[in-house]
């Protein structure tokens, strides 16, 4: 599948960004990385959707020791807005008890919920939890944490492809877009 020239998504034009060629490259040695990382672990694996649902996927498919999946949706929002708070964790079904978790996610914007994630996980006395993302906006976080596995440091840019979205659109493309500047 070739790269679009320009895309436009629920109104809102789009230019390529980063290729999934090159995605493609960085996810497989993520997937490294945490082989050797949780050798003789089992760790379990909690993508949070809807946007990670291709990144997870693609990683998960590195990933060659023992491990379990577990897909959870995070309510965070109040209205429109994000609160930055989670209010719930959705579709979590396994003991999480002493287990090594990693948190797949596609992007860390302010990483305000993330923040709060990290500290609603805890009440579940994990073994160690960790953070793989593909993508990270440093000029935006307002939260301090370590990003154990990160794809790529992006600047503040709108971008959607690869499970990201605009509206709800966007999701299926395998090339990520930025937002176009004209």
């Amino acid at each position: 599948m070739e790269t679009q020239l320009k895309l436009n998504v629920a109104g809102l034009d789009f230019v390529p960004y980063i290729p999934y060629s090159q995605i493609a490259r960085r996810v497989e040695e993520l997937g490294t990385e945490l082989n050797h990382d949780y050798e003789g672990l089992s760790p379990i694996f909690l993508p949070i959707l809807n946007g990670s649902f291709m990144f997870a996927a693609d990683l998960i498919k590195e990933i060659c020791i023992p491990c379990q999946v577990s897909f959870v949706k995070i309510a965070s929002y109040e209205g429109t807005q994000s609160s930055g708070k989670v209010s719930q964790l959705i579709g979590l079904q396994q003991d999480l008890e002493g287990r090594h978790i990693i948190l797949v996610e596609d992007i860390v914007d302010t990483g305000l919920t993330m923040a709060s994630l990290l500290k609603e996980l805890e009440n579940f006395r994990p073994a160690s939890v960790k953070i793989a993302t593909l993508f990270v906006k440093p000029e935006s976080l307002k939260e301090e944490f370590e990003i154990h596995y990160r794809g790529f440091d992006i600047p503040n840019k709108f971008i959607v492809g690869y499970g990201l979205d605009y509206e709800g659109f966007g999701r299926n493309y395998r090339d990520v877009y930025c937002l176009s500047p004209d």
